[in-house]
């Protein structure tokens, strides 16, 4: 798991990099890589938070544990399609069915739907982010300070990107704003990995 994380961090700050200095330059080009950069930068955001989160899924399934061994969070990722139909269902029959069918995997090897676990909407807003970090029992305490950044900063700046609006960031400012996206994406990836070395998905008592 170390290395998947290692080369997934390692190619983005790569890649941000490059606009990061062409931003910085002066010249008719500074303009198009800073608007080019913000939407780059939110991409390596949306794109690391995604996949370092289904490297993380990954490791706890190989880990082959009994859902019972699990925390809850991480139960869902491999019952979700019964616990839905208890959360939607207003029939008893059907509610009744899905709890046993529940119960009953308790003591199965836990298998999680990777795939489809982890959903940015496309718009990885601090909102977002806090509900993919809890549904692994990452504490988003650390990252609150920063949530006016990461809606605002980023977010907004990439949709006004995206729809062709006018952009109000310098090369000084985009370079500060790389710098604090890159301390969140450590941070993350620093926490998957306590998390993992902890053993932090599996339930206690």
């Amino acid at each position: 798991m170390q290395t998947a994380l290692d080369q997934e961090m390692a190619w983005r700050i790569k890649e941000i990099g490059v606009f990061k200095v062409g931003a910085g330059k002066n010249g008719p080009q500074r303009k198009p890589y800073i608007r080019a950069g913000v939407a780059l930068l939110y991409a390596h955001w949306e794109g690391f938070i995604k996949s370092s989160s289904e490297i993380y899924l990954s490791y706890v399934e190989s880990r082959a544990l009994r859902y019972r061994d699990l925390k809850s969070c991480f139960v869902v990722f491999g019952l979700k399609g019964k616990i839905h139909t208890l959360v939607e269902s207003r029939k008893s029959l059907p509610n009744i069915e899905a709890m046993d069918f529940i119960l009953s995997k308790m003591d199965e090897t836990a298998t999680l739907q990777i795939t489809s676990a982890v959903n940015t909407d496309s718009n990885l807003t601090s909102k977002v982010f806090s509900n993919i970090a809890g549904s692994l029992d990452i504490d988003t305490t650390p990252y609150e300070t920063r949530f006016h950044l990461i809606d605002s900063s980023l977010v907004e700046r990439r949709n006004k990107v995206a729809h062709g609006e006018f952009l109000d960031i310098e090369g000084g400012d985009f370079s500060t704003l790389v710098d604090d996206i890159l301390i969140l994406m450590r941070l993350y990836k620093t926490d998957i990995e306590n998390a993992a070395s902890q053993e932090g998905y599996k339930r206690i008592g």
